[in-house]
């Protein structure tokens, strides 16, 4: 298979990419060219490197044309973020690839009435990226089912690994939460702290894709949650993270205003983005029909902590 990757050198590619060539894929990774991916890709296998900035190619009208003359069997489409974008390609690809595979989130789905969320809940999503996903998920699915273009639509969580900081146990980016559990300091959360997250490894995102790509003849026509086992409370996350470094967490929970009076703005406004959709996705679907068995949520995040430790990102005393 001559299998085009989309996004190659970001978060999912760097670890799908080594695993095509695995497969025996001849593997075309296509990206700005700006950063080498976060995993090292092996030096043997068929890999061809194609430098290509989509939004100038979109703005011409001139992508899907792109992508089309690599005469792929397979896409892997891992940053789409509009439906046009969506269609742009699609429309291009049409009757010329075997599959067609997009990278969704979890945010497709807004707050949760019941929980894990499945893939047959109802959407309700906001923010104009969650909004945007939803509308892509529901143009693949219907190009699927009803016009035979074989796509799949893949939805992860809050991807983590090493390389880049994950969302933290006050749902947001600053890594400074990371070091009060680190150092023994009281940290504040939001309510009770029970807010979910859900997070996964870039990795275990990777294999969902290869595992998608493999079953074919169930994933087509098809979305699947792509997340860890289970979702975390953010209180229960912030304790595991102290225990990491042998402490106990000292939590002070706070309402929302006086919570957000004490953190920068910025930060407040990405844990409000996850705490009002306390994500909670079940994985039964892409376990039943695709084999998936993702690594835990603790383990996925431990390893990225880990990274940061190392490189100074997070400091500890003592």
């Amino acid at each position: 298979m001559r299998t085009v990757v989309i996004g190659a050198t970001g978060h999912i590619g760097s670890y799908l990419v080594p695993r095509l060539i695995a497969l025996g894929h001849e593997v075309v990774a296509l990206s700005r060219g700006e950063r080498a991916p976060y995993k090292p890709w092996p030096a043997s296998g068929s890999l061809e490197r194609v430098r290509l900035d989509r939004a100038e190619e979109e703005a011409r009208g001139a992508f899907g044309a792109r992508i089309a003359a690599l005469e792929p069997d397979i896409v892997v489409d891992l940053i789409c973020f509009q439906p046009e974008s969506c269609r742009q390609l699609v429309e291009a690809l049409e009757g010329r690839v075997q599959h067609f595979l997009h990278c969704g989130t979890i945010w497709v789905h807004g707050p949760a009435e019941l929980v894990p969320t499945l893939e047959s809940a109802p959407r309700r999503p906001y923010g104009a990226y969650g909004v945007g996903k939803a509308a892509i998920e529901a143009y693949l699915l219907e190009r699927a089912r009803l016009g035979g273009f074989a796509a799949t639509v893949l939805h992860p969580g809050h991807i983590v690994g090493p390389g880049w900081a994950p969302v933290n146990p006050a749902g947001n980016l600053d890594l400074g939460v990371f070091e009060r559990l680190a150092n023994g300091r009281r940290l504040g959360l939001p309510g009770r702290g029970l807010a979910t997250l859900h997070h996964v490894h870039a990795d275990d995102v990777a294999a969902a894709f290869e595992l998608a790509i493999l079953n074919w003849s169930v994933a087509v026509g098809e979305s699947f949650h792509v997340v860890s086992p289970q979702a975390v409370t953010l209180q229960g996350y912030a304790r595991e993270v102290a225990r990491w470094f042998g402490r106990e967490a000292e939590l002070a929970f706070l309402p929302w205003e006086a919570w957000r009076a004490q953190v920068d703005e910025g930060d407040a406004a990405v844990t409000l983005d996850h705490v009002g959709r306390s994500p909670n996705a079940s994985i039964e679907k892409a376990r039943h029909l695709l084999g998936y068995t993702p690594r835990g949520t603790f383990e996925a995040v431990k390893e990225a902590v880990d990274w940061l430790v190392e490189k100074g990102g997070i400091r500890v005393e003592g």
